[in-house]
């Protein structure tokens, strides 16, 4: 049954037909308005870590070290985005994004010269607190920003999986990009790089104000200003995407080892590629399919199957191999991403979405940095290679923690803390 879905103004309107997919959610209306620029700030995201563990290993010689720099970037902002969406979902985005985005900048670029100054690893990682604080959480307002534009349209599952595929779009570009300037231009190219598109692409982003959501921290607004940590959901989600976390984390430092143990650096690019590409393949073929089973029973599914893929990795000794099991993990990674972001949706009020995708999109850095930590050291010390066994250790104890725990993804369906299911009428109101 069609209908169409409108939202107060200044929000825009989204029309809705019987079988809705990517074309109907592209053509939402004002949508193209915050999805080029939000692409466009998004990106140095997916560039940053890679960018890091290589200008530090080359002027360290040590993965061990680049690996625990970048390590101290993930750490600060898993710990500081949730406050930024917070801010952002009492405040307005816009007067959260521009100051985090200048501090971004001006942070990166203090980073690079340390580093190419042979600072001491001291230096760098005060350097890396302030560049991981203030990464620019572009990916949760654009979701923060479909949930306002399409509110209780069945597009919603649609939208997450279109996300997910906008991420891995940008992590199979970000390292390829990265990668390619830190090792034929200059070992710092990727970092400056990185500072630059951040810089433009957020300021572009942070002017699309009509698309952003209301503010709720003032007027009538009867959202309840509540922490999204205290839905027992969100922490499950947080466990779950703190897993994934230790793939990205993993195989980036991991893969760097193996294609320079082979004297081909080059192709580290091209093997994260080709993981990236993996999960966002699967990630189209998710938000294309009209799914039957519940949410919470994918994510079991989807996460195993991760799980199992991800513990292959370690036994891979060659180029091929290794390319063809990072192509599996990550086709295994997308399901579980876009399905714990549509499981925000129906158990997180709208007043506290931002901050909940922001704890997600903080826990994945926080394991990520965790990962780069361990498997650098594991470089260092072990065989090439033992940083593999990260994201198969990071894949089972997170989805140990799933299968205990996944009473609590069911969605209440009463309370002031239960934000509406995709398709359903929504509990409170936002504008």
């Amino acid at each position: 049954m069609g209908s169409t879905v409108t939202s107060s103004e200044p929000a825009p309107t989204a029309t809705v037909s019987s079988r809705p997919g990517y074309g109907q959610l592209l053509r939402t209306r004002g949508a193209w308005t915050f999805l080029l620029p939000g692409f466009a700030a998004r990106q140095p995201f997916a560039m940053l870590t890679i960018s890091i563990v290589l200008l530090v290993q080359h002027t360290t010689g040590s993965y061990g070290a680049a690996g625990a720099t970048a390590a101290v970037t993930g750490v600060s902002m898993a710990l500081f985005a949730p406050y930024s969406g917070r801010l952002a979902d009492r405040y307005g985005q816009r007067a959260v994004l521009v100051p985090g985005v200048l501090a971004h900048t001006l942070a990166g670029l203090t980073l690079t010269a340390l580093a190419l100054a042979h600072a001491p690893l001291w230096a760098l990682f005060a350097a890396a607190v302030p560049t991981g604080a203030s990464v620019p959480q572009v990916g949760p307002m654009v979701r923060a920003r479909w949930g306002v534009t399409l509110k209780d349209s069945p597009l919603m599952t649609t939208a997450a999986a279109f996300e997910s595929v906008t991420d891995e779009l940008t992590f199979v570009v970000g390292p390829l990009l990265a990668t390619a300037l830190c090792t034929t231009v200059t070992p710092a190219a990727g970092l400056v790089t990185e500072a630059a598109l951040t810089l433009v692409g957020g300021l572009l982003f942070a002017a699309q104000k009509r698309t952003q959501p209301p503010v709720t921290g003032g007027g009538h607004a009867r959202v309840e200003h509540i922490s999204a940590l205290r839905v027992p959901g969100v922490r499950v989600l947080i466990a779950t995407f703190l897993g994934i976390g230790s793939v990205f984390g993993g195989m980036q430092v991991s893969l760097a080892a193996f294609t320079e143990s082979i004297g081909e650096p080059g192709l580290n690019g091209v093997l994260y590629g080709t993981f990236a590409a993996g999960n966002m393949i699967s990630g189209v073929v998710c938000g294309a399919i009209a799914w039957k089973a519940a949410p919470q029973h994918r994510l079991l599914v989807g996460y195993t199957a991760l799980a199992l893929a991800a513990s292959a990795l370690w036994t891979a000794h060659s180029v091929p191999l290794l390319a063809a099991l990072g192509l599996l993990v990550g086709m295994c990674i997308a399901p579980s991403l876009i399905t714990g972001y549509t499981l925000v949706e129906s158990l997180v009020p709208a007043g506290a979405r931002t901050e909940a995708f922001t704890w997600l999109t903080g826990a994945i850095a926080l394991g990520q940095a965790a990962a780069v930590t361990v498997a650098g050291q594991l470089e260092d010390r072990l065989w090439g290679g033992a940083g593999f066994l990260v994201p198969m250790t990071g894949t089972v104890l997170a989805l140990l923690a799933l299968v205990a725990l996944r009473s609590r993804l069911a969605a209440r369906s009463q309370g002031r803390t239960v934000a509406r299911g995709v398709g359903h009428r929504a509990h409170v109101t936002v504008d």
